[in-house]
């Protein structure tokens, strides 16, 4: 019988250890692909670039692109970019941040509700 539990808390700990190791290398991936984004926007200058040209260039590297008029629809990590090709600064498109996840608030204290 101790044995079967030994072997019991062996496999929980097992997945517990699986399930950290999976989160971690999920939250580098989020910050790696809005670097990676932002590396292929910046290290490239084509001055001929469209909406369509830079959403197919972004698609080919794995990107969530929308095409829109004269402009793209970028989704990652739960925040919505909207690109403009050859926008003012330098690289294949000015990015701006269109949309993100709302932030949760936390619930008002017991002492808050009673102050109220």
């Amino acid at each position: 019988m101790k044995l079967i539990e030994r072997i019991n808390v062996a496999c929980l700990m097992a997945a517990m250890i699986c399930v950290i190791i999976t989160s971690i290398s999920c939250l580098s991936a989020a910050s790696d692909d809005y670097t990676n984004l932002m590396k292929l926007i910046t290290d490239s200058e084509d001055v001929r670039i469209n909406a369509q040209d830079l959403a197919f260039l972004l698609a080919t590297h794995g990107f969530d692109v929308v095409p829109k008029e004269g402009y793209i629809i970028v989704k990652l990590d739960d925040v919505i970019y909207k690109m403009t090709p050859n926008g003012v600064g330098p690289g294949l498109a000015d990015i701006l941040i269109e949309d993100s996840k709302p932030l949760m608030q936390a619930p008002p204290s017991a002492l808050e509700l009673h102050d109220g």
